[in-house]
């Protein structure tokens, strides 16, 4: 029986001569070489049992001082080589007899060839293996790996303990890896990266496996993956990547790929089987697993990683895909209130960069195609066009109406800003719940609703028209606070209006009404909504709106003081006859919006007013010398008491009809002459015929026929004759006399029956007459603003004064570079400009 030759003992020489005959017999060993062979013997054997598990028959102090006396023999450097190999032959016995014969299988068949060290092979054979089919006892083999490197570590521990000395006095001053580093080192190179067995290999596709496995929703040992994560972090990758770890250099990365690909197909699937919403929800969970998976197993910096590709591979890759997703993406969403899903997308796609910008575009354009919708249906506007070709998103918008009729309504001023205001609460409403109030948000969907508010070109006069509506009739019954929280929401919409200056005329028009004829609901609400609007546009903007409320103040305190005045003047004239009571308002003509009438709106006030009238006219020049009081009849009224056969009422009239009553039909036996044609009456009152004609329809063929008409016709003419109708009876005992409006003296069908002071849209005639006395307006503000800008700098070019122009006046309107040219012309036609003789594109401020 042959034995194997004996190793030689650490120290040994061999010696011998050149013949090969002769024999080589080990040199005579000195006392001092034995003892450290003895001493290398001791510390193998032992190293040996260490790694066997049978330490606990070994003496520590005797392998510790065996350790130190080769170091101190100055055999520190044959020490360490020694202790080497005696590891990496332990680790490739361990591996052979332990690690290879349970090596995971492939159902497919094949076995996977390639090197773990090699990063090309290793990339493209555990994609594939994990994508080909089921590893059979891959858990089975990373639990091995497992113990095998557990009980490495803690044996490893053992030897740097008995070798501490060597450690210290040769390893430090040598510059070489300490014994435990050693060990880790031989480690990662005979095992994991070994040339003889796919050991790392066969690692990767496991751990890879039992990854897709989870995600698949099978349940896994996760403390077997985290000990072997735990092992691949300790290990040093080396070479030129020693700053990084093991884990790092020949796992992460393929685990990163993997992830990839395994994301973009599942999301391209999840797409074509799922909704907008439940997709989402998918992606959503994804995070979560992932998130959690790098805490259970995996490392903290591994997390953004997967986590960035996740979101790459499932949101930002499909952004359109799912924002149109048909009958699910973001405009269903937001048609159907559903928040919980607005508030998931408005989370996913804030990971991406571009996620919110998208939804921010998405949700604008559905903004715009709503605000068309109202404007097209209560505001006058022509339809759209229908586009030629329909994308996603117009087809997806479309299925959702606006809140409007789907049949154009004409115009509707009151409907169409109760529409807007609709639009802006339920998108302030998901701006808050689901958007965070995220500003950029807010901002661009401010910008989206002003854009639908700026489209219609009525805007400023229906918004006039909606506060007009709500500070007659609209606030009764509400409380204080719904009565501040309707202005707020108005004024809110009011400054999404540009031309401003448009809405300030309609306004004083409105309000001068309500004022006049004693239409407002509130004095408080007024004041409030004038407040608003000084918030918004200052004090220039508002001081004739107070002028107008101190005109009224000051005309109750003369009214008060007119009256003391007559009752002291006639207190002892027993003979005077009682005059009718008088009512009169002084307007500032600066305040009100009511000028001196241009057509002749005079007419022979009867007598009995005609007194009364002159004695407030010499009452209130005796006080207030150099002015001039003009009368507006067209804008007064009257209470008559009128008897009839059938009993009496109290009559509301205009002035013009109490004209016609009391000058013409005010006698004490109406049978007496009861005809009295048109031309008898046109003489009496002095009126001109078309006022005279709306006032004989008004009081003839309206609702209340106070008087009647001997032809039957729906026209007043000069053929025609009145008489008064002595049977008239009407359940009211006081009664408003509705007042015509509309240009021209022909039938009904020329104007609109309306009561006195009411506001209604503008027909196209007198929306054009409105355009042009503010254009008016606007040509002094121009002039104004370029001569403040040119005092200020002197000189300056021609873009640059325009430019200027048009940012000074953008709180009020938006200024046409057209006409501010033919301003500046002007100014220059004045003197006020001149222009430089070297460059005629620069303008000089004469002073």
């Amino acid at each position: 029986m042959s034995h194997p030759p004996k190793r030689p003992a650490l120290g040994t020489k061999l010696s011998g001569g050149a013949a090969a005959s002769k024999t080589i017999r080990p040199a005579r060993r000195s006392a001092n070489e034995q003892l450290v062979a003895d001493a290398w013997e001791t510390l193998r054997s032992a190293i040996g049992e260490i790694y066997r598990k049978n330490q606990g028959t070994l003496s520590f102090e005797v392998l510790y001082r065996n350790a130190y006396n080769l170091v101190s023999h100055r055999k520190a450097e044959d020490l360490y080589r020694g202790v080497r190999e005696e590891i990496r032959d332990h680790l490739r016995r361990i591996a052979q007899s332990k690690i290879v014969p349970v090596f995971p299988r492939e159902t497919t068949g094949g076995d996977a060839a390639g090197v773990a060290g090699s990063s090309s092979s290793s990339s493209s054979s555990s994609t594939s293996a994990v994508s080909r089919g089921r590893l059979i006892g891959a858990p089975e083999y990373l639990r091995a790996l497992k113990i095998v490197w557990e009980d490495f570590t803690a044996g490893t521990v053992m030897v740097r303990d008995i070798l501490m000395y060597l450690d210290k006095g040769y390893v430090k001053l040598q510059n070489v890896t300490p014994v435990y580093e050693l060990g880790l080192e031989l480690f990662r190179d005979v095992v994991l990266r070994s040339v003889e067995y796919p050991i790392g290999h066969h690692m990767l596709e496991s751990i890879l496996y039992l990854i897709e496995l989870e995600r698949e929703g099978d349940v896994i040992d996760r403390l077997v993956l985290k000990g072997v994560v735990d092992m691949l972090v300790s290990l040093d990758a080396g070479g030129q990547y020693r700053t990084s770890s093991v884990y790092e250099s020949d796992f992460e990365t393929f685990f990163l790929q993997t992830s990839r690909s395994f994301y973009e197909l599942e999301s391209q699937s999840f797409l074509r089987q799922c909704d907008a919403s439940e997709y989402l929800k998918k992606v959503e969970k994804r995070l979560a697993e992932e998130e959690m998976r790098t805490k259970h197993y995996l490392t903290s910096t591994t997390e953004p990683k997967i986590r960035r590709i996740l979101e790459e591979e499932a949101i930002e890759r499909h952004l359109e895909t799912i924002i149109e997703l048909g009958g699910s993406g973001l405009v269903p969403m937001l048609t159907h209130d559903k928040i919980d899903d607005l508030q998931r997308m408005y989370r996913m796609f804030g990971r991406v960069p571009n996620g919110h910008r998208e939804m921010r575009k998405a949700i604008c354009d559905h903004v715009k195609l709503l605000g068309q919708g109202i404007n097209e249906t209560f505001g006058g506007a022509p339809p759209a066009p229908v586009p030629t070709t329909t994308s996603a998103t117009t087809a997806t918008s479309s299925s959702s109406a606006p809140p409007a009729a789907p049949e154009p309504q004409g115009v509707n001023a009151i409907r169409w800003v109760e529409c807007m205001l609709e639009l802006k609460d339920t998108y302030d409403r998901i701006l808050d719940v689901a958007f965070k109030k995220d500003k950029t948000f807010q901002n661009d969907i401010s910008d989206a609703i002003e854009v639908c508010v700026n489209a219609n070109a009525r805007s400023p006069e229906f918004m006039s028209l909606f506060i007009d509506e709500n500070l007659r009739k609209g606030l009764k019954g509400k409380s204080e606070s719904e009565m501040d929280g309707l202005l707020d929401k108005t004024v809110t919409l009011f400054r999404f209006i540009k031309e401003k200056d448009v809405f300030e005329r309609y306004y004083k028009q409105h309000l001068a009404k309500r004022l006049l004829f004693g239409k407002s609901v509130s004095e408080d609400a007024e004041k409030g909504m004038i407040s608003r609007l000084k918030v918004e546009c200052g004090t220039q903007f508002t001081h004739k709106l107070e002028g107008m409320f101190n005109d009224l103040r000051i005309s109750t305190d003369t009214m008060a003081e007119f009256r003391r005045h007559l009752t002291n003047t006639y207190m002892d004239d027993d003979t005077r006859t009682v005059a009718p009571e008088l009512t009169v308002n002084v307007l500032t003509a600066t305040y009100w919006p009511m000028s001196a009438p241009t057509t002749n709106l005079t007419c022979a006030i009867p007598s009995e007013v005609a007194r009364a009238s002159s004695q407030f006219e010499r009452f209130y020049l005796a006080r207030h010398s150099g002015r001039r009081l003009t009368w507006l009849n067209n804008m007064g009224f009257a209470d008559i008491k009128a008897t009839f056969e059938k009993g009496k009422k109290e009559l509301n009239v205009s002035t013009f009809a109490m004209v016609v009553l009391v000058g013409v039909f005010n006698k004490e036996d109406p049978s007496t002459g009861a005809w009295v044609s048109y031309e008898e009456i046109k003489n009496i009152t002095a009126m001109n015929e078309p006022e005279l004609k709306r006032t004989l329809q008004a009081l003839s063929l309206a609702k209340y026929k106070i008087l009647l008409k001997r032809e039957k016709t729906r026209e007043v003419g000069p053929d025609d004759a009145f008489a008064l109708n002595v049977n008239f009876t009407s359940q009211l005992n006081k009664i408003k006399v509705p007042v015509i409006t509309g240009a021209g003296g022909g039938g009904t069908s020329g104007g609109q029956f309306a009561a006195t002071g009411a506001n209604v849209a503008e027909n196209d005639g007198e929306r054009s007459e409105t355009m042009e006395k503010v254009d008016e307006g606007r040509k002094h503000q121009i002039e104004a603003a370029i001569v403040r800008i040119m005092k200020s700098r002197k000189r300056l070019d021609h873009a640059s004064l325009v430019s200027e122009v048009v940012r000074q006046l953008s709180s009020r309107f938006q200024a046409n570079p057209v006409m501010i040219k033919k301003r500046i012309e002007g100014l220059i036609e004045r003197e006020y400009l001149e222009r430089d003789k070297s460059d005629r594109k620069m303008y000089i401020y004469l002073a």
